[in-house]
């Protein structure tokens, strides 16, 4: 397996080593022991989520400040364009994002860790999504970072767009500081 670096601290994506033949194919979506060569990565997962959505769907940009959740986050039918940003005050990438196209041919990972707001556009027709949680979700400490905020400047690759109201009302990152939620 490879695992390659991105520009934001701490967050990597992951390409697994597959094995395919006229049956098929075989890859292991996860391997403790392999995974020990990212720095700081989780020794467990608590929490496992499974996401449809259709084309279009925008999901995010979800955050827990309270026991923010770390998220190894891969596509198993369609593709996504997966968005990680840095919103941990103290890192030298805070405010930065890094997007990666993560699908069922590619057959990528993103490695997002705790502290970081997360979200995806869906781009394929149908578009099922895993991840695995190093927290609990916790709804009460739920929050959400505005894919629009004109100072992250993430260039999503479709303009329309289904967004849920509280995705497409959060707040910018300035105004969560000023509200002190970060």
């Amino acid at each position: 397996m490879k695992i390659i670096k991105t520009q934001l601290k701490d967050c990597f994506v992951v390409e697994p080593d597959i094995f395919e033949d006229e049956r098929g194919f075989f890859l292991e979506t996860y391997n403790k022991n392999k995974y020990k060569k990212i720095p700081n990565f989780p020794e467990t997962f608590v929490q496992d989520n499974h996401s449809k959505s259709k084309k279009g769907t925008l999901r995010g940009l979800h955050f827990q400040i309270k026991d923010p959740q770390g998220k190894l986050v891969r596509v198993v039918t369609g593709e996504v364009f997966d968005v990680a940003v840095d919103i941990r005050k103290e890192s030298e990438t805070f405010g930065l994002w890094h997007g990666e196209y993560l699908s069922e041919s590619n057959k990528k990972q993103l490695w997002v860790p705790p502290g970081f707001a997360h979200g995806f556009l869906t781009l394929g027709k149908e578009n099922i999504i895993h991840y695995s949680c190093t927290e609990y979700r916790s709804i009460g400490n739920e929050y959400s970072l505005s894919y629009k905020d004109p100072a992250l400047k993430i260039k999503l690759p479709v303009k329309k767009l289904i967004v849920a109201s509280k995705d497409s009302n959060a707040n910018n990152l300035d105004q969560l500081i000023k509200l002190k939620v970060i």
